[in-house]
């Protein structure tokens, strides 16, 4: 009895992080009166200065741990992992639609395995290929529907070509971005040993913070001008539901999943940011999904839950 309560409580948790991640997928088609360099900066400044605020109780405890090398490593991987995935997001929110980005980019925990299978002790890339094999696919009818074929349902009618070109390849970036940080997060987290995963995470949202601080007078400067006082509180807003609602929220319900729930089942949980995005964008679409797009969706939830299985096999035998 007590474990199904504790797995239902990591399922809830688990579907609750992936509708607050998702969040992030919509936010750039409510804020189109500001660039995508003005949201992230607006979005990790918030959140900068909720980590350092949840930081400041740990930190006599945790200074003597974070030496120079931690801080210029935290820094980069706050540069990839959020400001620079972020922007590319943004961007191809703008120019290829959120579902055609929410699809692609969540491709990342197969392109993380298929990396990572490099590794002597990993699960061989052979065992991957089903998982790789429909990814693929996915991604090849994403790219058909977000340029305009199969109904075109995917891509906003008033981009043209050469827009829903860029936005793919912004998401292609975005999914680069996120899977180099997965991966170089994990080198370094294992680098310091004595940090839990929360500390190091409040670390990054500091990091992140200093970063958009320095980076708000170029946003500023190289974004659109002459909006109102409405649009700028609504901007604000935004920001800080992605701050607290995707950044703060959204991981503390991830890391309680992962905590309650067996590797088979939590890997598979992070197909609900997906799923999610993609909900929250046919809804302010005011439409559903063509048939071309449910069998994209289908495709790559379906590679994501199979690489997440041969993960869960590999470790139950090689543990």
């Amino acid at each position: 009895m007590q474990r199904n309560n504790q797995t239902a409580w990591g399922l809830f948790n688990g579907v609750l992080a992936g509708a607050l991640w998702g969040m992030v997928f919509l936010a750039p088609a409510l804020t189109t009166a500001f660039s995508a360099l003005q949201l992230a900066v607006g979005r990790y400044l918030l959140y900068g200065a909720v980590a350092c605020a949840l930081l400041l109780p740990l930190w006599p405890a945790l200074r003597a741990q974070v030496d120079r090398r931690a801080w210029l490593a935290l820094a980069g991987l706050s540069l990839l992992g959020n400001l620079v995935y972020f922007v590319f997001l943004a961007m191809a929110v703008h120019w290829a639609g959120g579902a055609a980005a929410a699809l692609i980019v969540g491709m990342v925990p197969v392109v993380v395995a298929a990396v990572d299978a490099r590794r002597p002790t990993a699960l061989p890339l052979r065992q991957l290929a089903p998982a790789l094999c429909l990814c693929v696919l996915g991604s090849l009818l994403v790219a058909w529907a977000a340029l305009g074929h199969g109904g075109g349902a995917m891509a906003d009618a008033d981009r043209d070509l050469g827009q829903r070109v860029l936005g793919l390849l912004c998401a292609l970036a975005a999914l680069a971005a996120w899977s180099a940080y997965s991966i170089a997060n994990v080198v370094w987290m294992r680098r310091y040993p004595r940090l839990s995963g929360h500390a190091w995470s409040l670390l990054t949202g500091v990091a992140t913070g200093a970063i958009a601080v320095l980076l708000l007078p170029l946003a500023l400067w190289l974004g659109p001008l002459g909006q109102s006082q409405g649009q700028w509180l609504h901007f604000a807003g935004i920001c800080a539901l992605l701050a607290v609602g995707a950044s703060v929220l959204g991981n503390a319900c991830w890391n309680r999943a992962t905590r309650s729930l067996p590797l088979s089942l939590g890997g598979q949980l992070i197909v609900f940011e997906t799923l999610f995005a993609l909900l929250y964008g046919f809804i302010w679409q005011q439409r559903g999904p063509t048939l071309l797009e449910l069998l994209a969706i289908a495709l790559l939830v379906g590679g994501v839950v199979l690489a997440a299985q041969a993960h869960a096999r590999w470790e139950k035998i090689h543990g």
